[in-house]
């Protein structure tokens, strides 16, 4: 590694450790002493959407940042988690292969985006399904609408059940 100060090329490294960044290293010039930092990082291999008409476009993470950002544009959500989901996400088109057809990474937007926030889900649902008027949106909501009752009366069923198990377990003691 070649210093930035005197452009030495003898460095040793004094400290190394994990960062969002990459790998971070303290390096100290054996020639003039100063130090510096540098960050090694995995480079990922491109891979390529395939969209509806069949043309293939390299993937751009920030392509889809905008598009997500744009749907929880003023929701109570931090941006860590979007920052977290948006990670999956990637790693998980990253599996698929060099191509992934531009349908699939829509459908596993959408996915991501429901469990995080129902208003947002909507917003982006409305842009990639490309909705026509409010017959659309209605449709969408009274989906989400329905889901959501549904995990209620799951999380509620299992509330019941925990307490039942309490009431047993508190009996045989």
């Amino acid at each position: 590694m070649q210093c930035p100060y005197c452009s030495h090329k003898e460095t040793k490294v004094t400290n190394k450790r994990e960062s969002q960044q990459g790998i971070r290293r303290r390096r100290e010039c054996l020639r003039c002493k100063k130090r510096f930092t540098t960050y090694e990082k995995q480079e990922l291999m491109d891979f390529y959407v395939v969209k509806k008409d069949g043309r293939r476009e390299k993937f751009s993470r920030d392509k889809l940042f905008v598009g997500v950002d744009r749907a929880f544009e003023k929701r109570p959500v931090a941006k860590e988690r979007i920052e977290k989901m948006l990670q999956e996400i990637e790693e998980q088109l990253r599996k698929r292969g060099k191509e992934v057809k531009s349908s699939v990474i829509g459908e596993l937007i959408m996915k991501k985006i429901e469990k995080l926030d129902k208003i947002a889900y909507v917003r982006f649902a409305s842009v990639y399904k490309d909705f026509k008027d409010i017959g659309d949106f209605r449709n969408i909501v009274r989906n989400v609408s329905d889901s959501h009752r549904e995990s209620k009366k799951i999380e509620e069923n299992s509330r019941g059940f925990k307490d039942i198990m309490k009431g047993i377990k508190g009996g045989k003691e």
